[in-house]
C-alpha cells in the first residue's frame, strides 16, 4: 500500500472509531508495518496542523486519536452537548494523584498513603472516567488495582504517565511534616476541648 493510501485508511479508521486506536492495531487492520504507520501518522500530524484545519491529531501513549483543536471549542459546544465537567474536590484530586504515581494500585494502598477511607474519591474517579479498574491483584481476597484512562491523559495534557511531573521529595517530606504537626495541634485542641 503507498504512502497516500495508508495516510487516507488510517485518517479513515480514526474517523470513524472516534476514539484512540492501537497503533499495533492499525498496522494489523492495514496490513502494514508499525515503523510505515508511524511515517503516515507524522504525515497526517503536519497535515492538521495546518491552521485551516480544524483537526488535530492527539499520541496517547501507544495510541492515536483524531480530535478538534482545543481553539474551537466556543463553536462546538453552540451545536454538541456541553461537555460533562466535574469538580475535583482536594480528596479526589489527592486520590487521583496517587493512582497516577502509583499504579496499578490498590484501595487499601491508597488508603495507606492517605490514612483514611478512600472509597468515595475512587468511585468519583471512576464515575468521571479518569481512573479505572485495570484488574486484580494476586494476594488473599483479589484486590481490585486501579490505575489512570485515556481521559486522566487528554484532561491533563499529557501523551503519557512518563510526562507527570516528577516528585520532589524533599517537598513531600515537608509537607508530611506540616501534616503531622497539624494532627498534633488538632488533637491537643480535641483533647483540651473535652478537658482530658
Amino acid at each position: 500500500m503507498n504512502r497516500e493510501k495508508l495516510q487516507s485508511v488510517i485518517e479513515g479508521v480514526l474517523f470513524t472509531v472516534g476514539s484512540a486506536v492501537e497503533l499495533k492495531k492499525l498496522a494489523e487492520i492495514t496490513e502494514t508495518e508499525e515503523i510505515d504507520v508511524e511515517f503516515a501518522i507524522e504525515a497526517l500530524k503536519e497535515k492538521y496542523e495546518d491552521e485551516k484545519s480544524g483537526i488535530s491529531l492527539i499520541r496517547l501513549e501507544d495510541k492515536v486519536q483524531l480530535c478538534t483543536k482545543p481553539e474551537l471549542y466556543d463553536y462546538l459546544v453552540k451545536i454538541a452537548k456541553a461537555p460533562r465537567s466535574y469538580t475535583l474536590t482536594d480528596t479526589v484530586l489527592e486520590t487521583l494523584s496517587i493512582i497516577a504515581y502509583k499504579q496499578p494500585v490498590t484501595k487499601l494502598q491508597i488508603e495507606t498513603i492517605r490514612g483514611v477511607s478512600s472509597d468515595h474519591a475512587v468511585n468519583k474517579l471512576v464515575e468521571y472516567d479518569l481512573v479505572k479498574e485495570l484488574g486484580r491483584l494476586d494476594a488473599p481476597g483479589h484486590p481490585i488495582l486501579f490505575g489512570t484512562t485515556e481521559e486522566f491523559l487528554r484532561a491533563f495534557g499529557v501523551n503519557s504517565i512518563e510526562e507527570l511531573p516528577e516528585v520532589n521529595m524533599e517537598k513531600v517530606e515537608s509537607f508530611r511534616e506540616q501534616a503531622e504537626v497539624e494532627a498534633d495541634e488538632r488533637l491537643a485542641d480535641e483533647k483540651l476541648n473535652l478537658g482530658v
